[in-house]
C-alpha cells in the first residue's frame, strides 16, 4: 500500500515510516517541521534503505494537501501531525484546539474526495480522563481530560466515528498510546524536541549528554509507591509495529475500531531514571519540584484487545528503552542538528 503519513517528520511518525518501509509498502511523508526536523526524513531513507516521497506542507492546509492527494494515489493515511505537550497545552489552548482539530477536518475533505477510505488515528490514553479505572481498556467511555491536549484527541476520536457513521466504506483505526520512548536500535533515530523537552526521556538523555545541568521531577507527592507520576512507557519500535499492525487490520475491515497500545506495566518518574542510570551506566542529577499542571498521578494500558485481535504485542523491555535512547543521544548529541 501508499501510505501518507501526515506529520511522518515526527518522532513516532519516522520510527513507523521504517517499519511500513521495512515490511515493504510506500509511504509519503507530509510535515510542516514546527517540531520535528527534515533530517529525519534522510535517516529514514538511510535506515530502511528505501526512497521516500516527502512534502514540507502544513496539513491544515486544504489547498496543498488536495495537491498532495492529487500527486499521489493514496490507499491509507495516518495521521500523527499534532502539537502534543499537556503542559504546553494548558498554557496555549486555543492553538492547540486550531491546529489538532484542523488537521484532522482537512484530511478528512480530502480523502473523501480523493476517494481514500482507510484512516488509522494517532490518539491517546489521555482519551479516558479523570474518572475511569486502572487499567485502562477500550470499552470505557472517553472520560473528562485534565489538558487541552487531550481534549482535542476526544474531539477527533468524535469526529472520525461520526464521519465513519456517515460512510459505510470508510474505516478508522483509533490507536490509544501510552508513553512512547526509546529509539531506532541504529542509534541514527530518535526523539529530538524543539527547545527545552516536555518528556521525561529525551530531557534524561539530554541531561545524560549534557546538554541540560539537571532534571526537574514534576511532584513527589503524588499518591504512588515514591511519590512520583507512574506511566505505561513503550517502545517506539514496538509502538510503531502497532501502526503496521493497524494498517494491516484496516485493508480488510470497515468501520471503527479502538486498541490500546502499552505494555500494562506502569513505571514511575524515579524508577524511570534508575533503569537509565543501570542500563547506561551514568549519573542522572535530578531535583524533586512542583506539580505540573494537567499530570494525573498514575495510568497504565490494558493490552489485550491489541494483542487479541491485531496479533500485537510488545516485544521490547525498560532496558532496551533506555539503552536505545542513551545510543542516540550519545551518536547524536544535538540531535538531528549536528
Amino acid at each position: 500500500m501508499n501510505i501518507l503519513l501526515a506529520g511522518g517528520a515526527g518522532y513516532i511518525g519516522s520510527h513507523t515510516a521504517v517499519e511500513l518501509l521495512t515490511a515493504g509498502h510506500d509511504v509519503v511523508i507530509v510535515d510542516n517541521y514546527c517540531n520535528s526536523c527534515a533530517e529525519a526524513v534522510n535517516r529514514v531513507e538511510e535506515v530502511s534503505g528505501k526512497k521516500v516521497v516527502s512534502y514540507e506542507a502544513d496539513v491544515k492546509d486544504k489547498v496543498a494537501m488536495a495537491k498532495i492527494f492529487a500527486e499521489n494515489k493514496i490507499d491509507c493515511v495516518i495521521h500523527f501531525a499534532g502539537l502534543k505537550a499537556v503542559g504546553e497545552s494548558v498554557q496555549k489552548p486555543i492553538e492547540y484546539y486550531r491546529n489538532n482539530i484542523d488537521t484532522t477536518l482537512t484530511l478528512l475533505e480530502c480523502m473523501k474526495e480523493a476517494g481514500v477510505k482507510k484512516f488509522v488515528f494517532s490518539s491517546s490514553a489521555t482519551v479516558y480522563g479523570e474518572e475511569n479505572d486502572i487499567p485502562y481498556i477500550e470499552t470505557m467511555k472517553r472520560g473528562s481530560c485534565s489538558n487541552p491536549y487531550g481534549w482535542t484527541k476526544v474531539m477527533m476520536e468524535e469526529i472520525l466515528e461520526d464521519a465513519a457513521k456517515a460512510d459505510e466504506e470508510l474505516t478508522v483505526v483509533l490507536l490509544r498510546y501510552f508513553n512512547p520512548i526509546g529509539a531506532h536500535e541504529s542509534g541514527r533515530m530518535g526523539e529530538d524536541p524543539q527547545g527545552i523537552p516536555n518528556n521525561l526521556m529525551p530531557y534524561i538523555a539530554q541531561v545524560a549528554v549534557g546538554r541540560r545541568d539537571h532534571l526537574t521531577v514534576y511532584g513527589g507527592d503524588y499518591p504512588t509507591k515514591d511519590g512520583t507520576c507512574r506511566r505505561d512507557y513503550i517502545h517506539v519500535m514496538d509502538l510503531a509495529n502497532g501502526h503496521l499492525k493497524a494498517v494491516e487490520y484496516a485493508a480488510q475491515h470497515k468501520g471503527v475500531e479502538v486498541f490500546n497500545l502499552g505494555t500494562g506495566t506502569p513505571y514511575s518518574v524515579l524508577e524511570i531514571i534508575h533503569a537509565f542510570e543501570s542500563a547506561n551506566d551514568i549519573k542522572i542529577k535530578y531535583e524533586i519540584g512542583d506539580r505540573r499542571a494537567g499530570d494525573l498521578p498514575e495510568f497504565w494500558a490494558n493490552a489485550e484487545k491489541a494483542e487479541k485481535i491485531l496479533g500485537w504485542k510488545t516485544q521490547r523491555t525498560l532496558e532496551d528503552m533506555c539503552r536505545d535512547t542513551w545510543n542516540w543521544q550519545k551518536n547524536n548529541p544535538q540531535g538531528y542538528n549536528k
